[in-house]
């Protein structure tokens, strides 16, 4: 592996593009929580699609997106072992988004905008939990959009302050992890939901 390092505690952190040779260790990085059965796919088909894929066709679309021109996604790597995912990208390239009634009433963006980027799903291995690696994932998929050209990047995080959630079902992150990476909250379509939004470049 090449990139970065950070060492916390103890700990050797990297963060590095989920590309086609790492799709073993995004397999792993995924292996907590719904991550196994979605393959990270649930935002980029409608509900009706996804629910007629079986668990291979997930994988095989996976694979085939590591193996495009764009990184789907991040791996954060604890000492040399896949600990964490993160899904950036482009908003229009996750169909179901674009289509749920929480995201296209709260935005103040055009939904075909193609300079909009969406921080849309995380996992952290229970192994690796506590560790901050979501908020490492989060600074590190600001980066990669920025670097990538985005001018706008949204998250759909949840409030486990208003509604208590499991550790696995904050696979969107928590408002308040963004507050404090600078993103503002543009609307809450529901008490426990919001919209957050940050401007990369005007």
């Amino acid at each position: 592996m090449s990139g970065p390092l950070a060492t916390v505690s103890g700990m050797t952190i990297e963060i590095l593009p989920a590309t086609g040779d790492r799709f073993d260790d995004a397999e792993t990085a995924l292996d907590s929580g719904d991550g196994p059965g979605c393959q990270c796919q649930w935002w980029l088909l409608t509900n009706a699609e996804f629910q007629k894929t079986s668990r291979e066709d997930l994988a095989t679309r996976f694979h085939a997106e590591m193996h495009g021109d764009r990184a789907p996604g991040l791996i954060a790597y604890v000492d040399g072992e896949p600990a964490g995912w993160v899904r950036v990208g482009p908003r229009i390239d996750q169909a179901r988004l674009l289509r749920t009634r929480d995201v296209r009433t709260a935005t103040d963006e055009p939904l075909d905008a193609d300079d909009v980027w969406s921080i849309s799903c995380f996992v952290v291995r229970t192994a690796h939990r506590g560790q901050g690696l979501m908020k490492r994932l989060l600074d590190a998929a600001v980066s990669t959009a920025r670097d990538a050209g985005a001018r706008v990047v949204e998250a759909y995080p949840l409030d486990p302050t208003v509604t208590k959630r499991s550790a696995n079902q904050l696979y969107r992150g928590t408002v308040s992890m963004f507050e404090k990476a600078g993103f503002d909250v543009v609307d809450r379509p529901k008490p426990d939901r919001a919209l957050v939004s940050l401007t990369l470049h005007d």
